[in-house]
């Protein structure tokens, strides 16, 4: 028996949570096509910098190119939103992200610390002309002026516009899921950025298998909750995405770049304090409520990637590549 879902089964349905995209979209001529975008995920509503989020991450498998996930390994904070882009455009993402980041933040390298930015991706170069570095920085910092705390805009869309996932359209796909303890409910929810697997190996659809010469392929999929968790609890919840790729049919192959990372809005750190104690509250690793926790990572991380196919519509992109729309009922 599953989990219930969120009020909108989207990763905003934990409160503060913001997300927003740009999609790029335009055939140049007839052999290159831009087909790309960004997404940013905001974790809460205020300054991310001076109350930074808890957080913890997994690489499953760590063919990427990922940017800042050092820092959160070493410190279990984040604080910046969490971009998501094509591979080529980690860097002018990581940009946009800090220009904005400096301007919400007059005092960052300056009379504090700097700021570490986390930016992940994946290849969208099957249907998008990724040579042409299309994304710009300005780009970054629109999507996450775009970001609203609403349910979010799946499938075809910001990062996710030139994705593919086991050979048919995928992109961006969200769920979310309630759990509870002593009459109090926590939510857990998943946005993913699909973009791996070959046709045959989906476990959840009968489809035939019809090759299409694209990479590997990869996936990055972001836990959000208001679960009273710290570092170390949000890494082993970083974990358990794993276990919800698998049930899609991944294989998590050796050219994928398969990686998680997961925050809590509870627990904020503040970056300004004279205090040398903190103290927390935080559920306990041996309470029934942390399985409770990782099933609903492993049904939501599902749910997202199927969502991510569901939602996205047939594409065109480079060369005349046209990707079809998965096979799926919009409905369960």
């Amino acid at each position: 028996m599953g989990l219930p879902k969120g009020t909108n089964n989207c990763i905003t349905d934990i409160q503060g949570v913001k997300v927003g995209h740009v999609t790029l979209y335009e055939k140049l001529n007839e052999e290159d096509t831009i087909c790309t975008g960004v997404t940013a995920i905001l974790p809460h509503e205020g300054n991310l910098f001076n109350e930074k989020t808890r957080a913890g991450s997994c690489v499953i498998n760590g063919y990427g190119k990922t940017a800042g996930l050092v820092q959160v390994e070493e410190l279990g904070l984040i604080e910046s939103p969490i971009m998501l882009t094509n591979t080529f455009s980690v860097g002018p993402v990581i940009q946009g992200t800090l220009d904005y980041m400096l301007e919400e933040n007059k005092e960052i390298g300056d009379s504090t610390s700097t700021i570490n930015i986390v930016a992940g991706e994946c290849n969208d170069s099957y249907l998008n002309s990724i040579r042409h570095q299309a994304v710009k920085r300005e780009h970054a910092v629109q999507s996450i002026k775009n970001a609203k705390n609403e349910p979010v805009e799946e499938g075809a869309v910001g990062a996710g516009k030139g994705m593919v996932c086991f050979g048919y359209k995928g992109g961006i796909g969200t769920a979310s899921r309630v759990v509870s303890v002593n009459n109090e409910n926590f939510t857990v929810g998943c946005l993913v950025l699909s973009n791996f697997g070959k046709r045959g190996d989906a476990l959840f659809a009968n489809w035939e298998d019809k090759a299409l010469d694209t990479p590997d392929g990869s996936i990055m999929m972001i836990i959000a909750t208001d679960a009273p968790l710290y570092d170390r609890q949000l890494k082993r919840l970083a974990k358990r995405c794993a276990a919800g790729l698998g049930r899609t049919g991944s294989h998590i192959d050796n050219g994928s770049g398969d990686i998680a990372i997961a925050f809590s809005t509870a627990n904020r750190c503040t970056h300004f304090t004279d205090t040398a104690m903190e103290s927390v509250t935080y559920i306990r690793d041996d309470h029934p409520v942390m399985n409770q926790l990782f099933q609903a990572v492993i049904e939501s991380t599902e749910e997202a990637i199927i969502n991510s196919l569901k939602k996205a519509d047939s594409t065109e992109g480079r060369k005349g590549r046209v990707v079809e729309k998965a096979p799926l009922p919009d409905a369960e």
